[in-house]
């Protein structure tokens, strides 16, 4: 523990109601348990008895089912959902995910082609709760003045294009205000405080209301959201374990701008009892601070950091609505796909963000050459995807993809995937002309970074049943999946003793498990043999067939990082070139008239048995699975043809959805 090098701010301890302003304060867990009320009430009592969890529970398979999820969700307790129309609560997030229709707040209805396995409602720690409660008049903190502006803005008739300039405002304006009232002594932290302890209770009673043993799990958790003075992104998922005892507000950016003082604060609850993992999210728009060789204080990372940062952190969200986190061009020259749905910016800003500490696997090579200088390697992380949805409802289906700003982008319009009308054209030029942009002769609003958002995307885990303690598990060991929206399957072994025909038996896991190593695990040497990989996807039989299977290896050798693509199976009865390492195209297109797709190419399975023709026993490596669909509709494409107007020119028109495997480590023969 390091718990005297994480200071706690002026403006922290002010919003702690009960430890002053002293600088050695440190935040009140306040443990309470979920099972009662503040006041003391089984809560129990104020709970409706869901019928589903008295269906038979499925037997545990020692085998391990693939069960997707996302662990990225925000409903109207974050301040910003809330300010751009989203109303949903938790309950109705969880409703969501179990298969129910959602209104999403530009006044459509959404649902889910398929229920998901697991969701984790993860709103802002950072005063949770507290802008609905600004705009609800009958609440206390509705009273200060900074609260005036919220006032009734999710009022049924304020659901305008034109309240976005107000709601915009508003958002803006709001937490530094909030700040320095509280600062000066015009608003009462424990008003405050008490907020955010509501809405945090009732998004953990929204979580065990809904979670079914066996049928669809839950987790508690919320979203540490905080960024260096340059605005590089630091955002982190926190996840609980369990929830039958947990602090009653969740440490955030107040308590601690350093992410180090979050582990602190993890390892703390971990002592009494209380598990937790987080997950960094958007390290693209990082500003190459995500995954840096040095601690918060410019520090070589010690033994201390390393194993705390590992046991904190096991996994990171390689994908999600903001872009794709796997690789940049600029990082990866020889990667034909490395150009995927890059959002080039800083989160929330159009500041470009460096790629280089940036992007996974450049974050995993960078791990690689600091154990080759100190043996530690704070960058052996599992991979998740999820969404960041800001309406309580993902979005992973490009056809169907309503971004995850509520009003802000929920129409093709306000995501510039359409010409504006000449309405709004009109307006936006008279108010700010930096807010349009011209493509092809046609003015698209370009207030952000939205036409550069991806449909993305799920977290994918392999664990023996569908239950909390289960999902949270295979989390722990890495052995995770990620995948840009559609449900591909991805498994993933390495090992001595594989063999070929496993490949035709029906209990081919079995085997793998008991001889090899699954992914998110170390492998060592055995004498100078050459491990054999075993990689295995079957596509989602409501999305495109697969195109590929890809093995990625990264080494690093005197001094200097090189990554390798192999592919490592092919559609269509193709073989692979062993001169450039490539499967043959399978001919595999789009019709751009109708996004509909070649329909008598690709895989429904594809699996091999692979070996990596360059390896050297004594070099420590790493190798992850991505899989490559054929290629498909952009959603932008989408909502161009919808719309009867042509694809801009300047965005992709296709893309090829993907999923990733977390990496296996190789770790070398000692000389």
């Amino acid at each position: 523990m390091r718990m005297a090098r994480t200071r706690i701010t002026l403006l922290a301890a002010c919003v702690l109601a009960s430890t002053g302003c002293g600088e050695s304060a440190i935040p009140d867990l306040n443990l309470e348990s979920p099972l009662t009320t503040a006041n003391g009430t089984p809560r129990n009592s104020i709970l409706e008895t869901n019928h589903e969890i008295l269906d038979l529970r499925p037997a545990a398979n020692p085998d391990r089912n693939a069960y997707f999820g996302d662990l990225h969700v925000h409903t109207g307790y974050s301040f910003d959902a809330y300010a751009f129309g989203t109303i949903a609560t938790p309950y109705d997030a969880y409703r969501y995910a179990k298969g129910e229709a959602l209104l999403h707040p530009a006044g459509y209805e959404i649902q889910m082609q398929q229920p998901l396995d697991f969701y984790a409602v993860t709103d802002h720690g950072m005063f949770m709760g507290v802008v609905q409660a600004s705009a609800d008049t009958s609440t206390d903190f509705s009273h200060y003045a900074v609260a005036k502006p919220l006032h009734n803005i999710n009022a049924p008739d304020n659901y305008e294009v034109g309240s976005i300039p107000q709601r915009s405002k508003a958002f803006a304006t709001f937490l530094p205000s909030l700040l320095t009232g509280i600062v000066a002594g015009e608003v009462d932290p424990k008003i405050a405080e008490a907020v955010t302890k509501s809405a945090w209770r009732d998004s953990i009673e929204a979580a065990d209301q809904h979670y079914i043993p066996g049928r669809f799990t839950t987790f508690a958790a919320y979203e540490y959201t905080s960024s260096t003075d340059d605005r590089g992104n630091l955002h982190r998922n926190v996840v609980f374990r369990g929830t039958d005892r947990l602090p009653a507000v969740p440490f955030s950016r107040f308590h601690s701008q350093n992410p180090e003082g979050l582990w602190d604060w993890m390892d703390g609850l971990r002592e009494q009892g209380i598990e937790s993992l987080a997950i960094p999210h958007n390290s693209n728009g990082s500003n190459g601070q995500m995954f840096t060789l040095t601690d918060w204080a410019g520090n070589p990372m010690g033994e201390d950091y390393v194993t705390q940062r590992m046991r904190n952190e096991p996994i990171v969200e390689i994908t999600q609505v903001k872009g794709t986190s796997d690789t940049h061009p600029a990082l990866s020259k020889n990667d034909e796909w490395a150009d995927f749905e890059i959002m080039p910016f800083r989160v929330a800003t159009t500041l470009p963000s460096a790629p280089p500490g940036s992007y996974v696997r450049d974050a995993y090579l960078r791990g690689l050459a600091l154990q080759e200088q100190s043996g530690l390697n704070p960058y052996k992380f599992g991979l998740v995807g999820a969404s960041d949805t800001h309406v309580a409802a993902s979005s992973d289906r490009e056809e169907t993809f309503f971004s995850k700003a509520g009003l802000l982008d929920g129409t093709a319009e306000r995501r510039g995937s359409i010409p504006a009308s000449f309405m709004t054209g009109i307006m936006l030029k008279w108010l700010d002309p930096n807010q349009m942009t011209e493509v092809d002769g046609h003015d698209y609003i370009a207030s952000s970074s939205f036409e550069t958002w991806s449909a993305s995307g799920l977290a994918g885990v392999w664990a023996e049943e569908n239950t909390r303690e289960a999902i949270y598990d295979a989390f722990r060991r890495k052995e995770t999946f990620a995948t840009t929206g559609p449900r591909i399957k991805v498994r993933f072994f390495a090992g001595y003793d594989i063999q070929s025909d496993w490949l035709d038996h029906t209990d081919m896991a079995r085997k793998a498990y008991d001889s090899s190593v699954a992914m998110g695990s170390d492998l060592s040497p055995r004498d100078n043999q050459a491990p054999k990989f075993l990689v295995w996807a079957v596509r989602d039989p409501l999305a495109a067939p697969l195109q590929r299977i890809q093995i990625i290896k990264g080494y690093v050798k005197d001094g200097e990082h090189h990554e390798i693509v192999y592919d490592a199976a092919c559609s269509d009865g193709l073989s692979m070139d062993p001169a450039t390492n490539r499967c043959p195209d399978n001919g595999a297109s789009v019709n751009l008239t109708d996004c509909s797709i070649t329909g008598d190419v690709g895989a429904a399975e594809l699996k091999n048995v692979w070996s990596d023709p360059d390896f050297d026993p004594a070099q420590e490596a790493f190798y992850y699975v991505r899989v490559l669909e054929n290629p498909t509709c952009r959603w932008s494409t989408w909502d161009a043809l919808r719309a009867g107007v042509e694809p801009r020119s300047d965005l992709a028109k296709t893309i090829q959805e993907r999923a990733w495997s977390s990496p296996i480590w190789y770790r070398g023969k000692e000389s």
